[in-house]
């Protein structure tokens, strides 16, 4: 049961490095040095001071760099490697108490999937939104995005199988809204 516990951290951990990716690395430290999150030792630095300073100023930049039109997308063209990295290590982080060979092969499958699967979904979002409204609302993406990076990190660790569902319902919600978007664009591109 411990090990299913883990693997829903890692990819709820994981799924918001698609989002932002130094959001999630700042929480994990912040959770290992309150108690609430166990890392395996290769991973203990993620909660040392100099990490937390860092991921703090990376957190605050990243986000705020977001909000800017164009910037953004041009971030998250730039991102998708880093956040599937991210995810891989964050995955890789809280994978406590198995083999070396299952740790890494669930932070490659599914941690690695979970940040591209997110990362995708905010590149086609801020590309559509781009398209659809030249930018104006990649504001308000971007401050949902921000919400959703903290609170999904924050509550996988706290509650990780009731994160884990809300996780799925969001990726399938904004699935379905980006088909809409893309007929949209597809029915403005036939006028």
């Amino acid at each position: 049961m411990e090990i299913l516990l883990n693997v829903l951290i890692g990819i709820g951990l994981a799924a918001t490095c698609g989002f932002r990716i130094f959001v999630p690395l700042l929480i994990m430290g912040i959770a290992n040095v309150s108690g609430y999150l166990n890392l395996t030792d290769g991973f203990a630095w993620i909660a040392s001071y100099p990490a937390l300073i860092v991921f703090s100023v990376a957190t605050v930049l990243e986000v705020i760099a977001y909000f800017f039109p164009y910037v953004d997308n041009l971030l998250n063209a730039i991102s998708t490697p880093a956040s599937v990295i991210a995810g891989i290590m964050v995955t890789a982080a809280v994978m406590t108490d198995v083999s070396p060979i299952l740790q890494w092969t669930m932070a490659i499958i599914a941690g690695g999937g979970a940040a591209t699967t997110t990362s995708m979904i905010s590149n086609g979002t801020h590309h559509a939104s781009t398209v659809v409204s030249a930018g104006i609302t990649n504001p308000i993406i971007s401050a949902v995005e921000s919400i959703i990076s903290v609170i999904i990190p924050i509550l996988t660790i706290a509650l990780p199988l009731l994160a884990f569902v809300l996780l799925v319902l969001f990726v399938v919600f904004i699935y379905r809204l980006m088909m809409k978007l893309k007929n949209k664009i597809r029915t403005i591109q036939q006028y």
